[in-house]
């Protein structure tokens, strides 16, 4: 039973429906949340607060409701009105023409924005900081201790080195703000395309983030060229739009965010604290695992799983996230799980750690 439909705000604005349900168990997993998409996917199936649905878990991962059974509707249900308001900012919420979404115009002024961006920003594929975890992201920007990227690395000398309003708070010692400290600081290097990733702009995921690193080699020459692009008629347009993966709809997304002033003024902030560091080319002549293709899983003890992969990528070869025919070799570390199993009925060489990292000459 739906008990009522809210929206929520995503890091990039998108704003997306989601029912309220009377908890009920799917699988063995007690629901009481489901998406409902967008908004024509709510206005096509007629989803109304009061309604009885059918309901799946997509993947038995995501809740979503798949239909309503209409003989159980209430008389006086009436149909969702789509709001045109931000729910979190109160800006506009506008939708582009030809796009399902509807999305806040507030961008940093949003408050549900701006605590999913920080969130990505500290991500483990991102700026991977420790210690910053979703909930501390959100106390802390409650607090008005982070509200911008830049804020992050500002936290120990605005702080003084201690962050005394939180060790009234379980878990805030003086060793976890040292920790929390030291954390931050050892991430203030960063590689290019890990800090586009971190940025957050819609549409650029890891593999695009590595490929705008690759053709621009630099964040100086990046944003100047994206600023330039502007134009649709230059030849820095033309050149962003010959990159593989990126389109009109992409490039568009690159420029708006580049060319936002407030955009500019948070990465001129952030370039004070952080140095990003330029792209090179990986050499992969003589590499033993050049064109291969490679699945990591179970915990690796000696290093991260991001760095395993950055290491083999460089190395030239194709990190995939599941086991197939193609996949040469499955690099299996402690508590590995069904990766490991489809390898062995498939025959493919399997890795301890060690051996990898032997193969890998790290």
């Amino acid at each position: 039973i739906v008990r009522n439909i809210t929206i929520q705000v995503g890091r990039t604005g998108a704003l997306t429906p989601v029912a309220d349900l009377e908890p009920i168990t799917v699988g063995g997993v007690v629901v009481s949340r489901a998406t409902l998409h967008n908004e024509d996917e709510l206005a096509r199936k007629d989803i109304r607060v009061g309604d009885h649905v059918v309901i799946q878990r997509a993947g038995d991962v995501i809740p979503q409701v798949v239909s309503v059974i209409a003989e159980r509707r209430e008389k006086n249900a009436v149909p969702f009105i789509f709001p045109n308001m931000c729910p979190a900012c109160g800006s506009h919420a506008v939708r582009a023409e030809g796009e399902v979404i509807r999305r806040c115009t507030g961008g940093l002024v949003c408050p549900a924005q701006a605590v999913e961006r920080l969130k990505h920003f500290v991500s483990r594929n991102a700026f991977d900081i420790e210690g910053l975890g979703s909930k501390i992201i959100e106390e802390f920007y409650a607090d008005k201790m982070i509200t911008s990227p830049a804020d992050i690395f500002h936290l120990e000398v605005k702080n003084k080195g201690t962050l005394t309003p939180l060790h009234a708070r379980e878990g805030w010692g003086e060793l976890s703000v040292r920790n929390l400290f030291d954390s931050i600081n050892s991430r203030r290097n960063i590689s290019l395309d890990r800090f586009i990733y971190a940025l957050g702009i819609r549409q650029i995921g890891e593999a695009t983030a590595k490929k705008l690193a690759a053709h621009y080699l630099s964040l100086d020459m990046l944003r100047k060229a994206i600023l330039k692009a502007k134009n649709m008629e230059s030849e820095d347009y033309a050149d962003l739009l010959n990159i593989e993966d990126v389109g009109a709809s992409v490039a568009a997304d690159l420029v708006e965010f580049f060319n936002e002033e407030h955009n500019q003024n948070i990465l001129d902030e952030l370039l004070t604290e952080v140095t990003v560091e330029n792209f090179v080319r990986p050499k992969t002549e003589g590499s033993p695992i050049a064109g291969k293709t490679v699945v990591f899983t179970g915990t690796l003890l000696k290093m991260t799983r991001s760095e395993a992969k950055v290491r083999a990528e460089n190395m030239g070869a194709k990190v995939a996230g599941s086991v197939s025919a193609k996949t040469d070799y499955v690099v299996a570390g402690n508590d590995a799980g069904s990766k490991l199993v489809k390898a062995r009925e498939l025959n493919i060489l399997i890795l301890s750690e060690d051996e990898w990292i032997k193969l890998a000459a790290f």
